[in-house]
């Protein structure tokens, strides 16, 4: 209704008792909500402009950063039938201790004293090959021997045919001046015979002394030869024998430590977790796991999977916020000033190959800066985290969430390779 008149009825007829007029006022509960949006419209502007601290998120789990400190299952090297268990399950072990005993299933090794006759053996090779270096040593004696004999027996066959030479010599001048005075007359015919006969077997003598060295030295090196052939064969035996005894000595030596073999030891300290085989009689092969043990260490991090387009984002030294299963958390991905129940961690390492198609692993250590992590956490409990990156408005993170944009960097993450590697480039840059 218009109010157009100068006589108001306001004060005649009170408007409260008038439906139509009541109806045309705003609620009270209308305008309290108008309010309250407003309010609310103004705190979401206001927040647009609030920084967000940009995040990439990965779930993973609890595990050691140390490859020695995560858990190992022990497995026996040589076959054989489970013969007795040392420990129980979730037993601690201290490194050495004996977990189980098994005993022989290949015919080969049943003798129990098999190591005693491979010794016995082996003994008995030591002698022979002792004796066949005496034997080398007295045929390396013989020959020197007949080699000096020879060199001796040559000397005098020398000698003597030096002297046959000079008796034939004058036994020749003999005969030829004898000759002459035969032909002359002035000798008789039985005297020149004589001479002649003398001459001649002078002449048969030199003759036999030239012969007899060549025949020392023949008979000599015929001896020669048959010792040194008799001394090839002992060294050749020799040989074999050594060869024997490096083979039996092997032998000796695999069979010693397929003995300790039997009794499966804990490799280092630890909580028996897992025993893979049950009863005793049970048997196993070469490589089949016996238990499992968890090792006793505090060289805790966490693994965690991130998306391939993520990981040029992440460098070693990055902050990361950590949640665990089984401890209650509330975490505010952007502002982490205020959540509740996360540990602080750092980037310790990330891999240069995806662990499987499109996702990288990524080790986070504690931060020893932030709030210790809990001493309950076990390898193998699952975890979320959060890699903590740049600040940016939070009209700015709403837009790229809308967008499917990756976060982005005001600056090129840091090289995550080692320093050595690092120093390489650099020499290489600066002598190209």
């Amino acid at each position: 209704m218009f109010n157009l008149s100068s006589n108001s009825i306001k004060n005649k007829v009170p408007q409260d008792n008038l439906y139509s007029l009541r109806s045309l006022n705003t609620p009270m509960a209308g305008k309290i909500l108008a309010r309250w949006l407003m309010v609310i419209g103004v705190l979401f502007i206001i927040i647009l402009f609030f920084p967000w601290q940009q995040n990439i998120h990965g779930t993973g789990q609890v595990t050691a950063l140390s490859p020695s400190n995560r858990p190992q299952t022990i497995q026996t090297i040589i076959a054989g039938r489970i013969q007795d268990w040392k420990i129980k399950e979730g037993q601690f072990v201290e490194k050495g201790d004996t977990i189980a005993i098994i005993s022989e299933v290949k015919e080969k090794y049943f003798d129990p004293k098999m190591l005693l006759r491979l010794r016995e053996v082996i003994g008995s090779k030591e002698k022979s090959l002792s004796s066949k270096d005496l034997k080398a040593r007295a045929l390396q004696r013989q020959i020197r021997a007949l080699e000096d004999g020879m060199k001796i027996k040559m000397e005098q066959s020398r000698a003597k045919l030096e002297a046959e030479r000079v008796r034939f010599s004058n036994a020749k001048n003999q005969y030829e001046r004898n000759k002459k005075l035969f032909e002359a007359g002035n000798i008789p015919l039985t005297k020149f015979q004589d001479i002649e006969y003398k001459y001649q077997g002078s002449e048969a003598d030199f003759m036999n002394a030239e012969i007899e060295i060549d025949r020392v030295q023949a008979e000599y090196l015929d001896k020669i030869n048959k010792a040194e052939s008799d001394l090839n064969n002992t060294l050749s035996e020799q040989f074999e024998t050594q060869a024997d005894l490096a083979k039996l000595g092997n032998e000796y030596v695999n069979m010693e430590i397929r003995s300790h073999q039997y009794f499966i030891l804990a490799p280092q300290a630890g909580q028996v977790v897992k025993a893979t085989k049950a009863g005793i009689g049970e048997t196993i092969k070469e490589g089949d796991p016996v238990c499992s043990i968890m090792p006793l260490s505090t060289d805790v991090a966490v693994e965690i999977y991130v998306k391939a387009m993520d990981v040029p984002l992440i460098s070693k030294g990055r902050k990361v916020r950590v949640e665990f299963d089984g401890f209650p958390a509330l975490q505010f991905s952007g502002w982490p000033s205020i959540s509740v129940g996360s540990f602080g961690g750092i980037v310790e390492v990330i891999d240069v190959v995806n662990t499987s198609p499109g996702r990288f692993r990524i080790l986070v250590k504690p931060d020893l800066n932030d709030t210790a992590w809990p001493k309950q956490i076990r390898v193998g409990s699952g975890t979320k985290s959060w890699v903590m990156l740049d600040n940016v408005p939070v009209w700015y993170e709403l837009w790229r969430q809308l967008n499917g944009f990756p976060p982005s960097l005001y600056a090129e993450p840091k090289s995550d390779q080692p320093e050595n590697e690092k120093g390489k480039k650099e020499v290489e840059s600066t002598s190209s």
